[in-house]
């Protein structure tokens, strides 16, 4: 792994505008995350040009399905060498463990806990009485006993999972500069800055419109990365 930390979350709808905001800001980022609508739209060819640019590539694909299913789509994926491929804790144990099992050997596989876009309100909703906090640090041990190499959480969540899990690889998306505040956090509920997920213990900070949506994508990944 790079040891810059952030991964610029590129999810574009056009493939060229991907890639040149990509090679813009390589230099300031760590690797390149590419969630579903990067993938529904561009495929395997897409990530593959990606690759190009030499920085690793998490797909975000948050696989959650049958365990036999989940696993023919992890050995789909092993022509991409992903650095990090993401499934769904609530798919459960046995899920997530032939997730793992059939992930390819440089590949790590985390599993997503509680979506930041979700607070209490809407987890009261699907029928979860827990708070975001402790249903994450529920499915992060579940995930540990799983196999699997870490999770995704929020900010908020990362310092009390990384108490319980010393050695886990923590995905922290949800990350807005200080000055981001408001409608500028768009349909994300539970933020922090990029340095204060850092200094919990994350691993692997997301970071998506704050670059790709600034005036300047240069000037907003350097700055991020100087606060780092």
């Amino acid at each position: 792994m790079n040891r810059n930390p952030v991964y610029l979350a590129l999810d574009l709808p056009r493939l060229d505008a991907a890639e040149a905001l990509a090679r813009k800001v390589a230099g300031h980022i760590g690797g390149i995350k590419l969630g579903l609508e990067f993938f529904c739209a561009h495929g395997h060819h897409g990530v593959l040009e990606l690759h190009k640019l030499g920085l690793p590539i998490f797909l975000d694909l948050k696989l959650h399905d049958i365990p036999n299913t989940v696993a023919a789509a992890m050995q789909a994926i092993h022509v991409l060498e992903p650095a990090i491929v993401t499934v769904h804790a609530a798919g459960g144990r046995a899920m997530m463990e032939d997730a793992k099992a059939a992930a390819g050997e440089h590949c790590k596989v985390v599993a997503v806990t509680v979506l930041t876009s979700l607070d209490e309100a809407d987890l009261s909703a699907t029928g979860i009485s827990s708070t975001a906090h402790d249903q994450a640090l529920r499915l992060a041990e579940l995930a540990h006993s799983a196999g699997l190499d870490g999770i995704v959480c929020s900010g908020h969540e990362v310092g009390a999972v990384r108490q319980q899990w010393k050695d886990g690889f923590f995905v922290v998306p949800g990350l807005r500069p200080n000055e981001s505040t408001g409608k500028a956090s768009g349909d994300q509920k539970r933020t922090v800055t990029p340095r204060e997920a850092r200094d919990a213990g994350a691993s692997v900070l997301v970071v998506g419109r704050p670059i790709s949506r600034a005036e300047d994508p240069l000037a907003a990944a350097r700055a991020i990365e100087a606060t780092l």
